[in-house]
């Protein structure tokens, strides 16, 4: 131990003479410390805390280990060890001391701010767990409150660096608040939209979201301060900001996939031309169809009631009620949609004729499938039209179609043939 305090009287002794020298040597060794400090921090004690951490939380809680909170706290120590053995560095200046301690704690204040930044990060881990969590995210409430810690970390850092009380800056702030207010305003904006929707519940993480505007039409995977992103069925993304859910127009498809059921809203557009009235022939030959047997039976019935009725006033036959077969085609196609086990029978089930139009006679349907995904209500839809048009020609009923090449081929055909000579 003598030999040892020997040694070290004898450098002391040769520094003495190299000022500058034993400055330089006190910061390598300052530095050195610092670094080995902040390896074992990072490397030994770190890790011991994620394995005892480990054991408690359970394999399955795994990705809280990976926040880079104990990381980022870690580099405090460091700091700390600049802070105090600044004061053991010989020859120095009490303004450069000055300087380096302010500098460490501006890092240190700064560090301290981005640590709790990952803490919001870990409180939103932890809420995203939770049982129905997606409806009400927190996430823009979170990065709002990331973003006060940041601006008065800024503050603090800034007070540091130059040495005054930040409560100088504080009160400098309020003659800014205009420029702010100018600076934050989307920030503002989009604050009061997350609040309204997250009240309002218009909008969730999972939705179907069609927002022509916006070019959006997808699901919404995820809902932000200042955007909301949607991955559109073409698989790209579509990022907008928060507020125009608020101050745009939206549809959201959540009610359909809530219900259960999506709407078929189609129309089959008739030659009206090709409507009359149905012979007794074909009445006959439409009842062997099961689904028209009773309700051509019913319907007879109640039209020979009516027409006797008219017939013992004295009336023509030009006045009799007679069936036509748009009417029967229409009857058809609505028991065709009851007794088909694809469509939901808790909702509207019709087939209706709307105004005739110059392009024919649209005979709508209107109803809803008990399927929502879209691969297997498409199929139900064509299935559902394949066969209405494939029957149509049993009730003599044509669908409006322009003329096309071939038609115009039959047709020149027939003129030509029709022109020889005998």
């Amino acid at each position: 131990m003598s030999e040892f305090i020997a040694y070290y009287e004898q450098m002391m002794g040769y520094f003495s003479a190299y000022p500058k020298l034993h400055t330089s040597v006190a910061l390598l060794v300052l530095v050195a410390v610092a670094f080995i400090a902040n390896w074992l921090a990072k490397h030994v004690v770190l890790r011991m805390l994620r394995r005892f951490v480990g054991k408690k939380i359970g394999r399955n809680n795994q990705q809280t280990l990976n926040l880079p909170i104990a990381s980022r706290l870690a580099n405090i120590i460091p700091a700390l060890v600049i802070t105090g053995g600044i004061l053991t560095v010989p020859h120095l200046s009490e303004t450069t001391v000055h300087i380096v301690q302010n500098v460490s704690r501006a890092f240190i204040t700064l560090t301290i701010a981005v640590a709790a930044g990952h803490i919001f990060d870990y409180a939103n881990l932890l809420y995203l767990r939770r049982p129905g969590a997606h409806n009400k995210p927190i996430k823009g409430y979170l990065q709002l409150g990331k973003l006060i810690i940041y601006l008065i970390a800024v503050v603090l850092v800034i007070s540091i660096l130059i040495d005054r009380n930040p409560l100088i800056l504080l009160s400098g702030l309020g003659a800014m608040a205009a420029v702010l207010m100018l600076i934050f305003q989307d920030t503002i904006l989009s604050l009061v939209a997350s609040v309204q929707i997250s009240s309002n519940n218009s909008v969730r993480v999972g939705d179907w979201l069609e927002m022509p505007q916006m070019n959006a039409d997808g699901d919404v995977i995820d809902i932000a301060l200042h955007t909301v992103t949607v991955q559109n069925f073409d698989k790209t993304l579509t990022v907008f900001p928060t507020k125009n859910l608020v101050s745009q127009s939206f549809k959201n498809w959540r009610g359909m996939q809530e219900a259960g059921a999506r709407r078929i809203k189609r129309s089959l557009l008739l030659d009206q031309n090709s409507v009359r009235f149905l012979t007794d022939e074909e009445i006959e030959r439409l009842k062997q169809l099961a689904p028209l047997s009773g309700y051509l039976d019913d319907k007879l019935t109640d039209i020979s009631e009516w027409n006797q009725q008219l017939a013992a006033k004295g009336k023509g036959t030009i006045n009799f009620r007679r069936m036509t077969n748009l009417g029967t085609f229409r009857a058809y196609a609505n028991h065709y949609l009851q007794t088909n086990p694809y469509i939901h029978k808790d909702f509207t089930a019709m087939v209706r004729q709307l105004q005739p139009e110059p392009t024919g006679i649209p005979l709508e349907l209107y109803c809803f499938s008990n399927r929502i995904a879209w691969v297997e209500y498409e199929n139900i839809q064509a299935d559902i039209f394949d066969h209405l048009l494939a029957i149509l020609p049993e009730f003599g009923l044509r669908v409006v179609q322009q003329p096309t090449g071939a038609d115009l081929h039959d047709l020149a055909i027939a003129i030509r043939n029709s022109t020889k000579p005998l």
